[in-house]
Order: structure tokens, then C-alpha cells, then sequence
């Protein structure tokens, strides 16, 4: 028997993460753990919380293949965080200067939620649990959308 634990550490890529540190401070409540530097000045790798959740970060390096969203032109990736309040930290994270890509409410699948892209190019969805939903229950939600969705395409 095993006593490793696994743990997947997101790495974020910034352009200008020092900066991007101190955002993630003001939008999410972000705590800084550690901080490494290139001699440069570069940021190798920092670690943040969020409520003990662990999230990497590090300058964007395109000579060593590590380029930010804003070089690629978007991220594929969302960072789902699942919050007490929700409503709180969407206010934050607006306030700080997020895009709002979703606005936040209440979705079928029991969370309040809401999408939001920081300045860097990341995508964070930010939800609560406002309800337990089954399995059947969703099904029936999503197959009662799929006809719904069927019915208005027949009328026009």
C-alpha cells in the first residue's frame, strides 16, 4: 500500500508575473507562498493559496516553449474555483479588473457561478454549491434543453 498522495498543481504562464502575483492577491485573495527568481529578475516559479488551494506561476519564458495566453492569443483552460461565496470573490475579481465572460448566476447543475478572464488570459469559472443535483435529475435537464432547442430551430 501506497502513502503518496497525488496533487495537481496548476502552473500558470504571465506575462509580467510579478505583477500578475500582486493582482491574484487583490482579485482572489490569493496569499503568496514563495517566490523564485531568474537572475534576470524573471519569476521561475512562485506559489499561491487560495483557501489552501495551491496554484503555480511563472513569467512567460518563450525561449524555453513557455508562452502566455496573451502570446497565444487565449487559453483553452478554465480554472474552476469552487468558493463559499461566490458572490463575494465575483465582486472582488470584477472590481480588480476581470473581464466578465459569464455573469453570475445561478446555473441547472446547482452551482452559482460565473466566468471571468483576468488581464493575463486566464479563464477562472468562480461557483458556490447552492444545491445537490442527481444524475437523473440532470439528464432530464439537459435532454428537456436538447428538445426545447429542437422545437425553436423546427419553428423558424
Amino acid at each position: 500500500m501506497s502513502n503518496r498522495t497525488t496533487t495537481l498543481i496548476p502552473h500558470l504562464t504571465c506575462r509580467n508575473a510579478s505583477d500578475a502575483i500582486e493582482f491574484y492577491q487583490k482579485a482572489l485573495g490569493a496569499e503568496l507562498l514563495s517566490v523564485f527568481k531568474s537572475p534576470d529578475g524573471r519569476v521561475m516559479n512562485a506559489a499561491l493559496e487560495i483557501d489552501g488551494v495551491t496554484f503555480f506561476l511563472m513569467d512567460e519564458m518563450r525561449e524555453h516553449g513557455t508562452d502566455s495566453p496573451q502570446s497565444l492569443q487565449g487559453s483553452p483552460v478554465l480554472l474552476y474555483l469552487r468558493v463559499p461565496d461566490c458572490d463575494a470573490l465575483y465582486a472582488r475579481a470584477v472590481a480588480a479588473g476581470c473581464a466578465v465572460k459569464t455573469p453570475l448566476q445561478d446555473m441547472f447543475w446547482g452551482d452559482r457561478y460565473s466566468l471571468v478572464e483576468d488581464p493575463y488570459g486566464h479563464k477562472w469559472e468562480i461557483a458556490t454549491t447552492i444545491r445537490k443535483v442527481s444524475e437523473q435529475e440532470l439528464q432530464e435537464i439537459v435532454a428537456s434543453m436538447k428538445t426545447c432547442s429542437q422545437t425553436e430551430t423546427a419553428a423558424v
